[in-house]
C-alpha cells in the first residue's frame, strides 16, 4: 500500500492535483482511497460528477454511531473510494482536531483492512502545518509528502513551512518528502525559482503541470481530464507522473 500526502498552500491547486493522481492512479488498474483533508471538504468533487461528499464532521455532529465505512463514504470515477474530513462549525473549534477525529474513526472502522487500498491519496492543507493538520506525516498514516506550489512568493512560503515540518519528524521515520510537482502560474522566471527553492532543500521535481484548458473544462463538467478528456496532452501527463510514483516507490508499497 503506497500512502501519499499531497500538501501545498490553500488555492494552490493540490486538490486538482490529488484528485488528478487518484484518477491516473485508478486508470492503472489500482485500487485507490483519496482522503480530503481540508475544511472545504472540495478535495473530491472532481471524482465524483461534481457532487459534494457530506464530510465525516457534518456527520459526526448529527450522529455518534457511525459503524459502517458507506455512511462516511462515496465511491467515484475509476471506483476511486472518497472520504472528506471537514471540519468544525465556522468559528467554532479546531479543524486540524477534526482530521484527527477522523482518522481515529477510519481506524475504528478498519478502513484499509476492510478496503485494501493500493494507494491512499490524503490532500492536506498547507497554509498551518499545526498538529491534526501534520496528522499524515506524524502519526505513519503516509510515507512520502508531496509539495505541490508555484513559482508565487507565498506559495513557496508554505512549502518550505511544509518541508520543514517533515523534516522535523525525519529522525522518527515518519514521513519523507517524495518531491514538488510545480503547478504553473506562468509567473516570471518561475521554474528557475521553484529549481532554485528545490536544490537550496536537496529536492527533486518529480512533475511539472502547466496551465490548461483541459482541466478547467473538465473541472466544470465535474470531472478530472482523465475522465473527461482521457486522450488529452493534460492526462498523459497526470498518467505518466502516477506511473513514475508507482515505480519509484516499489520497495515502500507495505
Amino acid at each position: 500500500m503506497l500512502r501519499l500526502a499531497i500538501y501545498g498552500k490553500g488555492g494552490i491547486g493540490k486538490s486538482t492535483i490529488t484528485s488528478h493522481l487518484s484518477a491516473a492512479f485508478a486508470s492503472m488498474g489500482l485500487r485507490v482511497i483519496q482522503i480530503g483533508c481540508d475544511p472545504k471538504a472540495d478535495s473530491t468533487i472532481n471524482l465524483l460528477k461534481g457532487e459534494p461528499l457530506t464530510p465525516v464532521m457534518n456527520l459526526l455532529r448529527i450522529d455518534e454511531d457511525i459503524d459502517d465505512i458507506e455512511q462516511i463514504a462515496k465511491v467515484g470515477f475509476g471506483n476511486v473510494l472518497c472520504i472528506e474530513t471537514g471540519g468544525p462549525t465556522p468559528g467554532l473549534g479546531c479543524a486540524g482536531r477534526g482530521i484527527i477525529a477522523t482518522f481515529q474513526l477510519l481506524e475504528d472502522l478498519e478502513l484499509f483492512e476492510t478496503w485494501k487500498p493500493d494507494v491512499v491519496m490524503y490532500d492536506v492543507l498547507g497554509d498551518v502545518v499545526c498538529g491534526g493538520f501534520a496528522a499524515p506525516i506524524r502519526e505513519g498514516y503516509a510515507q512520502k509528502v508531496i509539495i505541490v506550489t508555484s513559482g508565487e512568493k507565498m506559495a513557496l512560503y508554505a512549502a518550505n513551512n511544509i518541508y520543514t515540518a517533515v523534516k522535523n519528524f525525519e529522525d522518527r521515520s515518519y514521513a519523507t518528502v517524495e518531491g514538488i510537482i510545480l503547478n504553473h502560474r506562468n509567473i516570471a522566471n518561475e521554474t528557475e525559482k521553484v529549481q532554485a527553492f528545490a536544490d537550496e532543500r536537496q529536492l527533486k521535481i518529480i512533475g511539472e503541470v502547466p496551465r490548461s484548458q483541459d482541466i478547467n473544462d473538465c473541472e466544470d463538467e465535474g470531472m478530472t481530464v482523465v475522465e473527461g478528456k482521457p486522450d488529452s496532452e493534460t492526462a498523459k501527463l497526470f498518467i505518466d507522473l502516477a506511473r513514475k510514483i508507482w515505480e519509484e516507490n516499489a520497495d515502500d508499497k507495505n
